[in-house]
């Protein structure tokens, strides 16, 4: 919501007059005439930017004034330049001649400039333009043209490869290629403007510019990188920044593009793995013989020199002559290789500043997911990359603080563990195991991590299938943080319901609030100390360091699925939570599980045979009665499994007979009515639409016979009788409902009809002598007893009873209106013709 001030500016701004807005451009014409434009110059176009776009259409701005805002883009000031783009993109575009005069004049591109010009593309073949105009400034020399930086160009490049990579041709993607071989591998590596500290004592040798240096503040010693500092850069300096923010962009986009003949593709890579073959037998493997500079003219051909101590052969110097052979991709891809080991090596050293280790966490990462990109485009890459990689793991796997990092590596395990035959169960342990385990605080990692498991889940079934075994470790982000990852889980959760899990991953989800508790526990434990007195939720925390209760509080913090089962002691782990209920954590990860079981119960029923569906039978009931008592929670959850539960049996209607006794035991018992109204309602209802012998032939009279005495005691027993003290008078549909499975049995056992009509007569009796203790509603009485009067009435015609109250299924999926051998169709074509006859 806007404040009354910033409202009144906007409703101003749309009611101005078209006269006023007149004089409003004539003023701002002469300002922007003037030689100097100071503070009323640009006061007035934020005032004119306020007026554009307050308004729902765009407003044509006059000719002279548009040509003074695109003369702007090149101002000086950038302030004047970022105003004048942004009054130009809430205009119509401007017309193809004025664009074309900014592009063609490259020298006047800037990031605003140029960002316009994609913005007000109307056309690909506008964006091809631009792309052209960009490259050819890239390619070009300084002596070509004026010395102006043209850093703006990759990021422009970048957005339009994003909205259109069609627009760069093969020719463009061979220059790129080659440019970004210069930028990254032969950028200066002595520092810019700004690196003498001036001075009395300034003179020829003070002047003489300094090499970049290492994080750790060592003189660096090979080729320029994102992570080599100064006091200032070189524009080649900034390209290489730019590029290698780019490049796993670069590779992902065009990866697939054919880039000359195939056969001197694999000649090459031939001559290229000769050279190394050659490397490693006249020495040892090593980065700390750089190659000697080559900002020579890379395109030209020359000998590439390195510097060797004593046996130690660099692998970049070893390398470099023989990929200048290479075709510009696979060039590039050589030298992404060096570029990324050479920051993998610099990662290693200690940075003087805190800022700069994360900076080396954020270069590793995008490392790594580079060199990724490398060996999936060349596999051939992967048994050169794969010893760094290991090793970088190796050293970085036991602190956590890089996990960030870690994961990236997992994800190039998974892509080529395979290929490099290596054992990654230690990387699945650390990354599935202990990140969710002692991470499960970081939001960050969380994101990343479930991101991981989506991206991923056909490689990790195929490659990695244990790691569905972690998912009670999972879930502790969704327990954490529910609001914020609910979203992945919706994705994700369909794909780890197995057989082997599913009973297991009811129970977790249903306890999941408790694990939100168990979790604020654990932190609270960590950070409050032990004689606190007034702390908040002191007697749960007193339960969670009491070795009596550890064993409870364990389970939930498992890592891994397994044996071990609370449900005896749940009740006891609930009391010991009870204070947990109304925390905010938990509330809110309660509100998702009902979400969770709905997507649960909807995959299980396409996976799970009938044992295992009557087992999940099972655990509704049992579980229905076993809940955090957190408001409203309880009944939700019975709302999901009454909806599923009718879901089951109506999918296979032969699990009412086989789960007959556990069904029975728990619609027998009365203190049910009370509190779990809902799921005892649809368990009765089923035992009364399914217990037959057309949904299973095994079913017998006996059978009938017992369900029926057992609903009727249940049903005499709550209307003979007040209400428990502390309850609520039963719901009308929870009567309704046993009436109507008594007289659906009775209807298969004639026997049972005088027994369900005896009891129907005296229930009518009893509503005539006045109000009753177990209604308290008098429309609902009088609701209950016009229902047994026509179930009454049914029942005096047995035969005709059963077809009404069960009717066959050909008759609860009718299709008369498309059956030619009955005289419906013919009737509906005969009104069909009268209603619309003229």
């Amino acid at each position: 919501m806007y404040s009354l001030g910033s409202e009144s500016l906007i409703k101003q701004a749309r009611e101005i007059q078209e006269a006023e807005l007149q004089k409003f451009y004539s003023r701002l014409m002469k300002l922007l005439q003037l030689k100097e434009l100071g503070y009323e110059t640009l006061d007035s176009l934020h005032r004119l930017h306020l007026i554009l776009s307050a308004n729902k259409y765009a407003r044509t701005l006059p000719s002279d004034l548009q040509q003074r805002l695109l003369s702007l883009l090149s101002s000086p000031a950038e302030q004047f330049q970022v105003l004048s783009s942004a009054l130009l993109r809430e205009t119509p575009p401007s017309s193809g001649e004025e664009l074309n005069n900014i592009q063609e004049n490259i020298s006047q591109l800037n990031t605003h400039a140029a960002g316009l010009l994609v913005s007000q593309a109307r056309s690909r073949t506008d964006l091809n333009n631009l792309c052209a105009q960009l490259i050819h400034g890239l390619e070009g020399r300084p002596s070509d043209g004026p010395t102006r930086s043209l850093t703006f160009a990759l990021p422009v490049l970048n957005s339009v490869l994003r909205l259109s990579p069609e627009s760069l041709t093969e020719e463009h993607v061979t220059i790129l290629s080659k440019k970004f071989v210069d930028w990254l591998r032969y950028a200066s590596i002595v520092q810019g403007g700004g690196a003498s500290s001036g001075g009395f004592f300034t003179g020829p040798r003070s002047r003489q510019p300094l090499p970049t240096a290492e994080l750790d503040g060592s003189v660096s010693g090979d080729f320029f990188t994102v992570l080599c500092v100064g006091q200032g850069f070189t524009e080649d300096q900034w390209m290489n920044v730019y590029s290698f923010s780019m490049l796993r962009h670069w590779l992902l986009t065009y990866h697939s593009v054919s880039s000359g003949n195939s056969t001197m593709d694999a000649a090459s890579r031939l001559q290229l793995s000769l050279s190394l073959s050659h490397s490693f037998s006249n020495g040892k493997y090593s980065w700390e013989a750089g190659e000697k500079d080559e900002r020579t003219d890379p395109k030209e051909k020359g000998d590439d020199r390195s510097e060797v101590d004593g046996s130690v052969v660099s692998m970049v110097s070893a390398t470099s002559s023989s990929s200048r052979l290479l075709p510009p991709k696979e060039r590039l891809r050589e030298k992404t290789f060096q570029y990324c080991q050479r920051l993998i090596e610099q990662c290693d050293r200690k940075a003087q500043k805190k800022s700069d280790t994360e900076l080396q966490k954020a270069c590793m990462v995008e490392a790594v997911c580079i060199l990724d990109c490398v060996c999936v485009e060349d596999p051939s890459m992967v048994f050169r990359t794969f010893p760094s990689i290991k090793a970088l793991f190796g050293r970085l796997s036991s602190d956590l603080s890089y996990a960030r990092v870690l994961l990236s590596i997992a994800q190039f395990y998974l892509n080529h563990g395979e290929m490099a035959a290596v054992d990654c169960e230690c990387v699945w342990k650390l990354v599935f195991g202990r990140f969710p385990a002692e991470l499960f605080n970081d939001p960050f990692l969380a994101h990343e991590l479930l991101r991981f498991l989506r991206q991923n889940l056909d490689s990790l079934r195929l490659r990695a299938p244990e790691f569905i075994r972690f998912l009670p470790n999972f879930l502790k982000f969704l327990a954490w943080d529910s609001s914020a990852v609910v979203d992945d889980f919706v994705d994700l959760l369909p794909s780890l319901v197995t057989e082997g899990t599913a009973v297991e991953m009811l129970h977790t989800l249903l306890d999941l609030p408790c694990l939100s508790a168990t979790l604020i526990l654990q932190f609270r434990s960590v950070s409050l100390p032990i004689s606190e007195s007034s702390s908040r939720g002191l007697l749960s925390l007193d339960a969670f360091r009491n070795p009596a209760f550890r064993g409870l509080f364990l389970f939930l913090l498992r890592v891994e699925t397994g044996s071990g089962h609370t449900i005896d002691r749940l009740s006891t782990l609930h009391d010991l939570l009870a204070e947990a209920a109304d925390w905010p954590r938990v509330v809110r990860c309660a509100q998702v599980v009902p979400v969770l079981l709905h997507i649960y119960f909807n995959t299980v029923v396409t996976v799970a045979e009938e044992k295992l569906l009557a087992h999940l039978i099972l655990v509704m009931l049992e579980r229905s009665g076993l809940l955090l008592a957190i408001p409203t929670y309880s009944r939700e959850i019975h709302r999901v499994f009454s909806c599923h539960l009718l879901r089951l049996c109506k999918l296979r209607p032969s699990l009412v007979v086989d789960q007959s006794h556990e069904l029975l035991e728990f619609a027998g018992t009365t203190a049910n009515v009370y509190s779990k109204e809902e799921v005892y309602t649809h368990v009765v209802w089923v035992l009364g639409e399914y217990l037959s012998v057309s949904s299973d032939s095994s079913c017998s009279v006996v059978l009938i016979t017992s369900c029926f005495e057992t609903l009727e005691a249940v049903l005499f027993e709550i209307t003979s009788s007040a209400p428990p003290p502390g309850t609520v008078c039963p719901a009308p549909k929870v009567i309704t409902t046993l009436m109507s499975a008594l007289a659906k049995l009775a209807s298969r056992s004639h026997d049972l009809i005088p027994r369900v009509s005896l009891f129907f007569s005296k229930l009518r009796t009893a509503a005539r002598n006045g109000s009753v203790a177990w209604c308290a509603d008098e429309e609902d009485l009088v609701a209950i007893v016009t229902r047994g009067e026509e179930l009454w009435s049914l029942l005096k015609a047995p035969g005709v009873a059963q077809s009404v109250l069960t009717p066959p299924p050909h008759v609860l999926t009718p299709r008369w209106h498309r059956d030619t051998n009955l005289a419906v169709p013919l009737q509906l074509r005969v009104l069909t013709r009268l209603t619309h006859s003229k």
